[in-house]
């Protein structure tokens, strides 16, 4: 964790083996905080060719590490979200080509988006599910797929929590996709106040907002009312916003963690340690 205004940070959790090397197959990357409970909750991509990704949890100080969903409940988790009252963590699953959710101890898997077989449709990166929101007063949920790397692929989709009569995770009538031919979107966070959607991209290395509503018919791949806010990231990759203080926070795969007013003004880059750096939320 770290403080947003002077950058003084400390590790929580620390899962390296005693000698300092890498842990063979554990690539952290989505996090949620649970308001509540203190609680932290991370996903661990595991090795992307195999179906061995996991969900941990610790408690606010970093004690009590838990498994929530042993390897194989997922194949690549990337970004992660909590619905509180519904008591469900909600994920997008690279590999796996999906959208999942469980509750909140790992149980009751459920399947809401399934984009492709992760065997005959491997290395398609169109199908890739990375990001996702949540809108539970509306009962939506956002994912972006990504797309090949700067490939102008990507999409950012939505579907309802509850599944419709008639459909299934593969044939979902109530899909929509708001955007098409993005660079390569990756995280995604909504402003349900503002009714915006904020999402970074690895592809034009930017984050960029749009509005979440729109009126009447219209072509995702060619929505004009993105706006780009910040820009010149290496690799974005993480996003969290805090609407009450007007302040969103960002990482890239180059190592950057930053702070900015929602806007994208008061760019302020904060002290990291070397690496790649992915998920990122408020607590």
């Amino acid at each position: 964790m770290a403080d947003p205004e002077t950058g003084e940070m400390a590790t929580l959790v620390d899962q390296s083996p005693a000698d300092g090397s890498r842990p063979q197959g554990m690539i952290n990357d989505g996090i949620a905080v649970h308001s509540a409970t203190g609680q932290i909750f991370w996903t661990d991509m595991g090795r992307p060719a195999e179906r061995d990704g996991t969900i941990m949890r610790c408690e606010k100080d970093g004690s009590g590490l838990t498994t929530v969903l042993a390897a194989g409940g997922a194949f690549t988790p990337k970004q992660l979200k909590i619905d509180e009252a519904a008591g469900k963590l909600y994920w997008s699953d690279r590999e796996g080509m999906a959208v999942k959710r469980c509750n909140l101890d790992g149980s009751e898997i459920e399947t809401l988006v399934i984009t492709g077989n992760p065997v005959t449709d491997k290395g398609d990166e169109t199908r890739w599910c990375v990001g996702i929101a949540l809108d539970p007063g509306r009962g939506h949920v956002y994912w972006t797929q990504k797309g090949g790397d700067n490939a102008s692929q990507g999409m950012i989709r939505r579907i309802n929590m509850v599944m419709p009569r008639g459909s299934s995770a593969t044939s979902r009538k109530d899909m929509l996709t708001l955007f098409a031919r993005l660079p390569e979107p990756i995280d995604l966070e909504l402003d349900l106040g503002a009714r915006k959607i904020y999402w970074t991209d690895r592809g034009d290395n930017t984050i960029s907002c749009a509005p979440l509503d729109r009126a009447g018919t219209y072509d995702p791949a060619v929505r004009v009312d993105r706006e780009v806010l910040l820009s010149g990231l290496r690799e974005a990759i993480g996003i969290a916003l805090d609407p009450p203080r007007n302040r969103m926070a960002f990482t890239s795969l180059g190592g950057e963690v930053g702070v900015a007013a929602m806007d994208g003004s008061q760019r302020r880059m904060l002290p990291s340690a070397p690496g790649m750096l992915t998920g990122i939320c408020w607590a």
